[in-house]
């Protein structure tokens, strides 16, 4: 009777992999290959990515006017000022209208002249001696304090120093339409 050879458990797992000289190489130019092109894609997508993870740089300190522009216990006085921000690879300049009161001597409170309810420009009404939101109808004291209206608080202040006999502040953006003061940037 003839014997039938049967393989072991472990000789039917076993493959034989067979490299030559060019497979070897072929692999080896393949692996770094993928690695420059690791390398060299770092750096790109840094580039294409890095607005995703910026953020916005806060504008600096910009110049109102000269104190003497500023009567004490005088109604707000609008000034336009520019500012520049770094958004992402840009750099962007804005104008912003701002109010001023100078309460005293060196006493001053800046007033964003964007509505906390949804961001219309807010005006001063001589007649009226107070601030009136055209979109919305919301009505505000020389103070920037809510009488009327859907504004949920009243006018923003903003940051102010004096530098070389000259009134300066430091723009920024809340949140519209929220009950507190909350800083966008």
């Amino acid at each position: 009777m003839e014997q039938e050879n049967h393989p072991t458990p472990l000789e039917s797992n076993k493959e034989v992999i067979v490299i030559n000289r060019r497979s070897f190489f072929g692999g080896l130019l393949a692996i770094g290959s993928a690695g420059m092109g690791a390398i060299l894609a770092a750096p790109v997508l840094r580039y294409v990515l890095y607005p995703l993870y910026a953020k916005s740089s806060k504008a600096g300190w910009s110049e109102v006017g000269k104190l003497e522009d500023f009567p004490v216990g005088s109604s707000p006085v609008r000034k336009t000022i520019t500012f520049t921000q770094l958004d992402g690879w840009r750099e962007v300049v804005s104008a912003q209208s701002v109010y001023v009161n100078r309460l005293a001597d060196d006493q001053f409170e800046v007033l964003s002249a964007i509505c906390p309810h949804l961001g219309c420009s807010v005006s001063w009404q001589q007649s009226a001696a107070d601030f009136l939101c055209p979109c919305h109808g919301s009505v505000f004291t020389p103070d920037g304090k809510v009488v009327k209206g859907p504004a949920p608080r009243g006018m923003d202040t903003l940051p102010t120093r004096i530098e070389d006999g000259k009134l300066q502040v430091h723009f920024e953006f809340f949140r519209e339409n929220v009950p507190n003061k909350e800083q966008l940037s």
